[in-house]
């Protein structure tokens, strides 16, 4: 056990209503009872942080943003065992619990007993407090668009240290999410043909998982050209740009519909649009994350008659502490090409300019990297 005597200073992207993102100091409180310090090397950005900044997900309290990171561990307080000073470890923004139910029946995605919504640590306090001592909260429990946080030992995964930090940082929310909704929400079996609407990192994920169990065909849709390359690279056998191409009736025309339907965009005219994209016993899987309170309607006589279904995912269904050591060694292998998701690499102080690129679809993921 290795804890710093006194606060820290760091620099940090907050997010306060009417106010935001911005850089400003904060300081990190030393680890407490089963936390545990991270230097922050690779932070993503994620549609989740854009939510919050857009409006779309309400916040009663100023956060510092970020979700997806990896780093070095620095620090632990007492009862840490899992891990050590020096390891390399990913983040993951789900911290479950372990004691609940849903915990106990090995589906920690749902867990109910996680802070991690209320972006709080799990005895709902921060580490993190502005320049005047007022309390800053992480968001989805880590915050991670700063230098150093303090974060949950259940959040802590450790990896191998030949894994580059960008890469892992893209572990701790978008890729375990897209693959995992593929292997563990869809199950989706070898040969099945299947379409991707939306190819950003999510979706980008989605389509590298069809590849990795044998899809086929595996349909790309998306309006950038930059990003149905970019999924023809990674496995996509056909790109279709949907203000070009009616995507139903072509996929109806070609296939009779798809197995499989992956929406990872989080709009509802796409999301209502799944189920005529369907074969007969088809699944639409909602990947991407709606703004809340949004309502999308569907013919229930179709999925009924024609035995169709419509699947939620949250976390790509996966057990954070099983699925990213897993995926990062498919990495390590060869196997899955998750480098090449990583558009920009920035320095913190460009987390604005990033999110903005994110809320206009220019470009690949972005990466933050604290100075």
């Amino acid at each position: 056990m290795s804890i710093p005597s006194r606060p820290r200073p760091s620099n940090a992207v907050t997010f306060r209503s009417g106010i935001g993102p911005r850089i400003e100091p904060i300081q990190v409180a030393p680890p407490k009872r089963g936390q545990v310090s991270v230097q922050i090397r690779a932070t993503g950005v994620c549609h989740s942080d854009l939510h919050i900044v857009n409006g779309d997900w309400p916040a009663d309290k100023p956060l510092v943003l970020g979700h997806e990171a990896a780093g070095v561990v620095t620090a632990t307080g007492p009862e840490v065992d899992g891990v050590a000073v020096g390891d390399h470890v990913v983040l993951s923004w789900f911290a479950p619990c372990g004691n609940c139910l849903n915990c106990a029946a090995g589906r920690a995605w749902l867990c109910t007993g996680t802070k991690a919504l209320e972006n709080t640590l799990p005895d709902g306090s921060t580490a993190y407090a502005d320049a005047k001592d007022g309390p800053l909260w992480p968001y989805l429990g880590l915050g991670t668009f700063t230098h150093t946080v303090v974060v949950p030992e259940s959040a802590v995964i450790p990896v191998p240290r030949e894994l580059p930090f960008e890469v892992g940082a893209l572990l701790g929310c978008s890729i375990t999410t897209g693959v995992g909704a593929v292997v563990n929400t869809a199950k989706v079996p070898v040969g099945s043909s299947a379409v991707v609407i939306g190819c950003g990192g999510v979706g980008l994920s989605i389509v590298m998982g069809l590849r990795l169990i044998g899809a086929n065909p595996i349909i790309a849709v998306d309006l950038s050209d930059e990003k149905l390359a970019k999924a023809a690279q990674l496995g996509a056998t056909v790109t279709l740009q949907p203000d070009q191409t009616d995507v139903p009736s072509y996929l109806q025309h070609h296939y009779g519909g798809v197995d499989f339907a992956f929406e990872a965009i989080g709009r509802v005219p796409t999301i209502e649009s799944l189920p005529a994209m369907l074969a007969g016993g088809g699944t639409a899987v909602l990947v991407g994350m709606a703004a809340a309170g949004v309502r999308a309607s569907f013919d229930p006589f179709e999925l009924a008659d024609q035995g169709k279904s419509i699947l939620g995912c949250n976390y790509g269904s996966s057990v954070a502490k099983i699925e990213i050591p897993k995926l990062a060694n498919l990495y390590l292998a060869g196997l899955l090409p998750l480098d090449q998701l990583i558009g920009q690499v920035r320095p913190l102080g460009e987390a604005a300019a990033a999110l903005d690129d994110l809320s206009r679809g220019i470009g690949l993921r972005s990466i933050l990297i604290p100075s």
